[in-house]
């Protein structure tokens, strides 16, 4: 008996493939992903794993994410990999890396900061620890936790 495919394959793009289950949806506001782009986003959720038991998969047609876009979401799902396509076949495969900052990606959770406010400011937080995570906003100097930002 073979196994159905779950979600079909994709000519030109990325695949996000091992994203932690349930988290497809941050992962494509992280990477400011909205579909208004014209590209087909596929998104499965739950998908069986051999490896983590369930998991999530996000495809995007005709876009090529670098290396410091899916770098961006290191906090929400460190074990995603990332596989560019190029006429069905896997050209590139790479894991994601803790970049050392995060900007405009998180927002800072104290409401009293001044990326919180009315001013043209970018959020950053700063990455002071890779592992276990340890994160500072460059602003109000808050330690911050992975779950506080996500």
């Amino acid at each position: 008996m073979s196994e159905e495919q779950l979600v079909r394959k994709i000519k030109d793009g990325t695949v996000l493939d091992h994203v932690e289950q349930g988290r497809a949806l941050q992962v494509l506001e992280a990477l400011s992903i909205d579909g208004k782009d014209g590209n087909i986003v596929t998104v499965a959720m739950n998908v069986p794993s051999k490896k983590i038991g369930k998991k999530d998969i996000i495809k995007i047609g005709n876009r090529f994410l670098k290396s410091e876009e899916t770098n961006r979401i290191a906090l929400i799902s460190s074990r995603a990999t990332v596989n560019l396509i190029r006429n069905y076949q896997v050209i590139e495969k790479r894991k994601i890396e803790t970049p050392n900052t995060f900007v405009d990606v998180f927002k800072c959770p104290n409401p009293t900061c001044i990326s919180n406010s009315n001013e043209p400011i970018r959020p950053i937080i700063d990455v002071l620890r890779k592992s276990p995570p340890l994160l500072r906003c460059r602003y109000c100097s808050r330690l911050l936790s992975p779950n506080e930002v996500i």
